[in-house]
């Protein structure tokens, strides 16, 4: 995990300028997708050098990839609607999903 990440796999997050709430299922260092995508989906130009989330959205069947400027806490904690949660994150408690543990085989 990097150490200038400020959210945490699990963690219910709001996104600053859609609004919509989510919760993070996996965290890059960096922005790790192409040039092209940047150009395309990224108009507010977020730096590519901080941490960058993969979201799942609430009450939606996708998920977005969001940089570190664009998220803020939430104080709504309920737990998130989304096809994947439970294939993706563990357990829901007080706010906060916990990392699956997966069994190896």
């Amino acid at each position: 995990m990097p150490d200038q990440a400020k959210f945490s796999i699990g963690q219910i997050i709001q996104h600053k300028l859609f609004g919509y709430r989510g919760v993070i299922f996996e965290i890059d260092p960096v922005f790790m997708l192409s040039d092209e995508w940047y150009q395309q989906v990224a108009k507010s130009r977020p730096p590519r050098e901080e941490p960058w989330y993969h979201i799942m959205v609430d009450n939606a069947l996708h998920t977005t990839y969001v940089a570190q400027q664009n998220l803020d806490t939430t104080k709504d904690l309920q737990p998130i609607d989304h096809p994947d949660i439970d294939e993706l994150l563990g357990s829901y408690d007080n706010g906060q999903y916990h990392i699956r543990k997966h069994q190896l085989q």
